[in-house]
């Protein structure tokens, strides 16, 4: 496994497409999970094409696999499945990670899971979706959380610089910090540790908030920004 490679599990969605935009763009090696190769594929291949008219002569590096080959690929895995299908998707991952490897939860229990309104929050057992996802891996694949406030429209439009401080929580020290430069390989993206993965409930409901004022305000690009932390 490179350290310069990302799986990104569920990378044919909105989230998981814009975040594989991003650092793909920024010469990362960017593996694309799906269910379906074939999607995961043509996700990739749509990915290549709007980095390609967007920066001439630069390599990109974007693939796209099934899941279970995804996870195997890359010694970072973030998941970006909506709430709905976390469980059985690592319950179907779980064999295929290795020791060392650190998962990334950008779920958010919303309530659009279940029909209600997107944004409201469900209430978990676990406290939060990436407190759940830390018990869905094996005990040595740290897990953290971060990357839930950031507009996957945003994302998605190269064109368009992303404002927003992305806070990472996990109870891994060394596995927060290791997202430090993915954080930063997205411009203007700042990196904000978090703190225990417990913090995640706090930071996943600012999503269904972000939801709603985007609503309000008939925009997609609601984000978050800390003031007087030296960053």
């Amino acid at each position: 496994m490179n350290a310069e490679t990302v799986a990104v599990i569920g990378g044919t969605g909105d989230l998981g497409m814009g975040l594989a935009l991003r650092w793909a763009r920024a010469g990362r090696h960017v593996v694309i999970g799906s269910r379906v190769k074939e999607r995961a594929i043509a996700t990739a291949d749509k990915c290549r094409s709007l980095i390609g008219a967007d920066i001439q002569g630069s390599e990109i590096r974007v693939e796209g696999l099934e899941n279970p080959e995804a996870v195997t690929s890359a010694p970072l895995v973030i998941l970006t499945v909506p709430f709905e299908a976390q469980a059985a998707t690592l319950a179907g991952l779980k064999g295929r990670f290795r020791p060392g490897q650190i998962l990334v939860s950008c779920t958010v229990p919303l309530e659009s899971a279940v029909g209600g309104s997107p944004s409201h929050l469900l209430g978990v057992w676990s406290g939060s979706a990436a407190e759940l996802a830390a018990r869905q891996v094996p005990a040595d694949v740290p897990a953290v959380a971060a990357f839930h406030n950031a507009s996957a429209h945003i994302l998605q439009n190269l064109s368009e610089p992303v404002e927003c401080d992305i806070i990472v929580c996990g109870d891994d020290a060394a596995a927060r910090r290791n997202l430090e430069p993915w954080v930063e390989a997205i411009p203007n993206c700042r990196y904000v540790d978090g703190g225990k993965l417990e913090n995640a409930r706090i930071v996943e409901s600012l999503t269904a908030l972000l939801v709603g004022i985007n609503r309000r305000y008939k925009v997609r690009s609601a984000g978050i920004r800390l003031t007087g932390v030296p960053l």
